[in-house]
């Protein structure tokens, strides 16, 4: 079912790193890295590179139900972690799984919370979730952003068995000689949530970011004018000739990322995606229809540059290195579903590195 259009962006930020041996993680957890979790009933999957065919490595995993929906709903970002491979699209995977609340309820007793040394936004009474904003229905589901409180350990749910499933994809081949204990992991970390508005409102904040701003403009030469709230008017001026790449496009990018450079993700359903550069003419035509439905996809969500730091192999690993600009992120606007399925939906990503490059399926 179709959710409207969400009117302000969500910020991800970096919350602290996931002590496996204090938390513990389900479906209902936003963060980087580490081993995806699956909701109850579907099948885990090990998407394999377009180009090298090598395993993918866990990057995002982002719990956001759309407010219309009885669904608990996860996105799954992968990436090749080839030297060669991460600043292009082929190379890149997003897996969307729900389920309903009914499927969740499974017998058990549940593990014994205990008090995290983090903060993360409290979307809904159980859980860190990426609500579309409006009335609180649907059991909680799609509440608007409130104030971070400490986050809970969350009880686990146990995941579905990986099975011999087949799959249509060109991207997200099933391995069946991996498990999910034999792909690279990156170290993992919990996503906290605030709203953009939230953060431009910080005259503290706001004050650093045009320092961030003058320091850009110093080193690229380009004239990209005053954020909004600093008094300036925010009258954006683009001086194209002295910008690096002669970019506007990349200049708009630095402006409004310069209010949170921190930010890893940015969350927008149904919104307008941040370019890095110059996007093609025929954007639109680019991304395909919804494999499951035939339906048209929508943007929602985006990794931002802030994040390639934070992707360091677990336990000291070496040889997992990403590089990317951008990574955007398109899903079936209605987020169609199948009752009974238990088979995870592959949704459609891009890759924007620098102003000079843009690499599309």
């Amino acid at each position: 079912m179709a959710s409207r259009a969400q009117e302000v962006s969500l910020l991800g930020l970096c919350d602290g790193e996931i002590d496996s041996k204090k938390h513990r993680c389900s479906y209902l957890t936003n963060k980087v890295g580490g081993r995806p979790d699956w909701p109850p009933g579907i099948a885990a999957r090990s998407p394999r590179c377009g180009r090298c065919r090598v395993p993918l490595v866990h990057v995002v995993q982002v719990y956001c139900p759309v407010d219309t929906s009885p669904h608990h709903r996860n996105l799954h970002v992968f990436a090749c972690p080839g030297a060669e491979c991460s600043g292009r699209s082929e190379c890149w995977a997003v897996l969307r799984s729900q389920c309903l609340e009914a499927e969740v309820r499974t017998p058990g007793p549940p593990a014994p919370a205990q008090e995290a040394p983090m903060r993360v936004t409290d979307w809904c009474d159980t859980a860190d979730d990426w609500g579309m904003g409006g009335e609180e229905d649907n059991d909680g589901w799609g509440g608007g952003a409130k104030q971070n409180t400490p986050v809970k350990e969350e009880t686990g749910v146990p995941e579905a068995a990986g099975g011999e499933t087949d799959v249509s994809s060109r991207l997200c081949d099933l391995s069946l000689g991996d498990s999910q204990e034999d792909v690279t992991a990156f170290c993992p970390f919990f996503i906290s949530v605030v709203e953009e508005t939230d953060v431009c409102g910080e005259d503290g904040d706001l004050e650093h970011a045009q320092e961030l701003l003058r320091e850009y403009e110093r080193r690229e030469g380009v004239a990209v004018g005053e954020l909004e709230g600093s008094g300036g008017g925010g009258d954006e001026k683009y001086e194209k000739t002295g910008a690096r790449h002669g970019d506007a496009v990349f200049s708009r990018f630095m402006k409004m990322i310069s209010v949170c450079p921190q930010q890893i993700l940015r969350y927008c359903r149904g919104g307008k995606p941040l370019f890095i550069s110059e996007p093609p003419s025929n954007v639109a035509q680019l991304v395909p229809a919804c494999g499951s439905c035939g339906g048209s996809r929508t943007f929602e969500l985006q990794l931002m540059p802030a994040l390639v730091s934070l992707l360091q192999g677990e336990r000291g690993g070496a040889g997992v290195e990403l590089e990317f600009g951008t990574v955007l992120v398109y899903t079936c606007a209605d987020s169609c579903w199948t009752s009974r399925s238990d088979s995870a939906v592959e949704e459609f990503c891009f890759v924007q590195t620098d102003p000079d490059q843009q690499l599309f399926v």
